[in-house]
């Protein structure tokens, strides 16, 4: 079997004998019941093969369909003028690269059809090629518009930046509005949505299908998909990695399914890391290392966001379909990227709970915040939790407080602007990390230890006191009862109380018990 790794185009996709997963059900729904539509999906999920299948839809291109839903579904196969405009292969780092970009586009339209409007501005060049195009062909116009948010993403942190983006953006896409007699079918994908005072302000004639129920499979694969795709390969991994039929298809589940785009709704699976995983046999982080998400850590510093929170999020639907322009809240743009989904919803408060995805997202997802918040150098990270995971197996509390220590003595003034929050922030990392290989049970609410550790030998409760003292917190342990729940366990119980300092913004003390 022919997997499409970075395969794009649909044409070539069914020319070339690839495998393919029938969307066209969903396709045919889409383009019959409505004109305006917008889709947001983290990358390398589909969408621009979503966009090109559409494409090839709309062009008339019966031959491809074969075998497929729509074959059965689609009477007319007609050919219709299309616009396709792919924002994702620039580097946007000024405002003339963005409209270097959309020239570009316009002036392959404009030879099929027409420049006599070449020497006006952009959004006015784009109208006169939306009715230049159906005077010419007799049909109305398909835009088709894939990543339409790449120069905004990439302006992150730059305000001067997006707020030229935003301007050029804004007035281009308008065309979709004052030339609607014009289009037959519009759809605009991206990995965010940028609303309010951005460029989706004045465009409320697109529908957003992002959380819609009837959509939500049309970007990614679901069980049912995999199980009837994928059968021989799943008895071939299975074999690779000396597991059995149950264990590989429990352990694809864990590391790419769990994204969830409506409360309640259908596990789909990150499509990009399901087929490298069928094509080398092997388990890895394949999407996650296909792109790094250094935008978003650089919010989360600037909104000095306390890293537990991410476990623990409650949201509105207002935050999570859309990205206010004024605002520094990172949660929108961490969900839409894809580092977050739903994971349960408050239906009497409309609260979305958002989590992690899947072990892919969140191992590589942490791995990658540690550089940035404690002296460990990229690359070490790996290599500093096998220590600390070595030290609580053989029971060496010394050892693993002395390094825990070291992550805050070395930590640069810059990064502690809030110590507090910055002292949160590495302890959430480490343990986070210490659980993919022990059992780790974190927590900050009232009436639980704030970290139990646990391995074969030993069980730790500990306690971390801010500007307190060691005593205390081991205080706090007895009083509160919190190892209570372990006492009849065969394993050592390890009490650990522990104190960071603010002043010199340090671990200070721990004890033992």
């Amino acid at each position: 079997m022919k997997y499409p790794i970075g395969v794009q185009d649909f044409e070539k996709v069914r020319n070339d004998d690839y495998l393919y997963i029938d969307k066209t059900a969903l396709i045919y729904k889409i383009v019959n019941s409505g004109s305006y539509y917008f889709l947001s999906r983290p990358r390398r999920f589909g969408k621009s093969l979503l966009v090109s299948t559409i494409e090839a839809y709309m062009s008339g291109k019966k031959e491809l369909f074969k075998g497929l839903a729509i074959e059965n579904l689609e009477k007319e196969w007609l050919k219709y003028p299309i616009l396709h405009l792919d924002l994702n292969s620039r580097n946007y780092d000024s405002a003339e690269s963005l409209c270097l970009e959309l020239n570009k586009h316009l002036e392959i339209w404009e030879k099929q059809y027409g420049d006599e409007y070449k020497d006006r501005a952009l959004e006015e060049r784009f109208y006169h090629i939306v009715a230049n195009a159906v005077e010419k062909t007799g049909q109305r116009v398909v835009i088709l518009v894939d990543e339409y948010d790449k120069p905004m993403l990439q302006a992150i942190g730059n305000d001067e930046l997006q707020k030229q983006f935003r301007a050029t953006l804004k007035a281009f896409y308008s065309v979709l509005k004052t030339q609607d007699r014009y289009i037959k079918f519009a759809l605009l994908t991206g990995v965010t949505k940028f609303g309010k005072v951005s460029v989706f302000s004045d465009l409320n004639n697109l529908k957003d299908i992002s959380m819609d129920r009837r959509y939500q499979e049309i970007c990614g694969v679901t069980e049912d998909e995999i199980h009837a795709n994928f059968e021989n390969e799943l008895h071939e991994l299975a074999e690779s990695q000396g597991l059995t039929y149950e264990q590989t298809c429990a352990k694809l589940r864990d590391q790419y399914d769990g994204y969830h785009f409506v409360p309640g709704g259908k596990g789909i699976y990150n499509p990009f890391s399901l087929l490298n995983t069928f094509d080398s046999m092997d388990f890895g982080s394949y999407w996650f290392e296909t792109g790094t998400p250094s935008f978003l850590v650089e919010l989360m510093k600037k909104d000095k966001f306390l890293l537990p929170d991410l476990s623990t999020q409650q949201v509105t639907s207002d935050v999570l379909n859309s990205i206010d322009a004024m605002s520094d809240n990172p949660v929108p743009v961490i969900y839409q990227s894809g580092y977050l989904t739903i994971k349960g919803y408050d239906e009497q408060f409309r609260l979305y709970k958002l989590g992690f995805p899947n072990k892919e997202v969140e191992e590589g997802f942490i791995r990658y915040l540690m550089p940035y918040y404690t002296p460990i150098d990229e690359g070490k990270t790996g290599f500093e939790i096998k220590q600390f995971v070595e030290e609580v197996e053989r029971g060496d509390v010394e050892g693993f407080m002395r390094r825990l220590s070291s992550l805050f003595a070395d930590t640069p003034y810059e990064l502690v602007a809030d110590v507090e929050k910055h002292y949160q922030n590495v302890l959430f990392i480490v343990f986070k990390l210490m659980g993919l290989y022990v059992t780790a049970e974190y927590s900050s609410s009232y009436g639980r230890a704030d970290l139990v550790l646990k391995t074969k030998d030993y069980i730790y409760v500990m306690e971390f006191k801010l500007d307190g003292s060691a005593d205390e917190a081991l205080r706090q342990i007895e009083e509160k009862g919190y190892a209570a729940p372990f006492a009849s366990d065969k394993r050592k119980l390890i009490r650990v109380g522990v104190n960071f300092s603010s002043e010199k913004r340090c671990i200070d003390s721990w004890k033992v018990e």
